[in-house]
């Protein structure tokens, strides 16, 4: 027998909790469900999901809590549905390691494609850190290979500087995923980097320029306006 993926859904509001059972039921995932804050820990601890569906506005506490909480101890994949819709929200979320922020009213199709995301990121390992990158992600005719520390788009090398490749890099190893500004900025040019994002968004110009048809309408790398950027997901 086939074991299923087992989702914790931490949702207050029964509509939505009742909707989001059915989806993921009838996608076989096996559903697990709390209302509450304090429900919520029992059930990730005693009953260990394979990933969690996180609602922030909950009767007892807020969800930021349970986020901080269990990222202390897990890497379980954390996907935060949510009404707040404020940049600050979804940034603060992201940083303190949710693996994806979706906005209420969402996607059925959105949140199955977020969800498949954060769970192949948890079985390749591809969010462990320090992991050493290797191999190819290709999506279409836009390849980056990591081991040449190059980018070809259509076969061909798109000439990408040492710090242009180590962004593309850094998005390509967590495609599908949002990356804050933040998140990058330190993972690319150190912890004391300040928070002026200004040379990212610089670099990313020239990137756009060098690999999409058209950088105003882009095909492989796409800005999360006010949070930060985002990879196709591969083939």
């Amino acid at each position: 027998m086939e074991v299923r993926d087992r989702i914790l859904v931490i949702e207050d509001d029964k509509s939505i909790r009742n909707f989001l059972h059915a989806v993921l039921e009838a996608n076989d995932y096996d559903v697990i469900m709390a209302h509450t804050g304090t429900e919520a820990y029992s059930l990730i601890t005693s009953r260990c999901p394979d990933l969690v569906i996180l609602d922030l506005g909950l009767p007892d506490m807020d969800g930021m809590k349970i986020l901080k909480n269990v990222r202390e101890w897990s890497s379980m994949p954390i996907v935060v549905v949510s009404a707040r819709t404020h940049e600050k929200d979804k940034v603060t979320a992201l940083d303190m390691g949710a693996d994806d922020y979706i906005t209420k009213p969402f996607g059925t199709s959105e949140l199955l494609a977020r969800i498949r995301t954060a769970l192949r990121h948890t079985r390749t390992g591809a969010s462990a850190p320090g992991l050493k990158e290797s191999g190819t992600f290709v999506s279409g005719s836009f390849v980056i290979d990591f081991d040449k520390h190059r980018v070809f788009v259509e076969g061909k090398d798109a000439g990408l500087t040492q710090n242009e490749f180590k962004i593309v890099s850094l998005l390509g190893r967590y495609a599908g995923r949002v990356l804050t500004y933040d998140y990058i900025m330190k993972e690319i040019w150190g912890p004391h980097m300040k928070n002026d994002n200004q040379i990212l968004r610089v670099n990313m110009a020239n990137i756009r320029r060098k690999i999409e048809k058209n950088p105003a309408q882009p095909e492989y790398i796409f800005t999360e306006a006010g949070v930060g950027y985002r990879m196709i997901e591969g083939d």
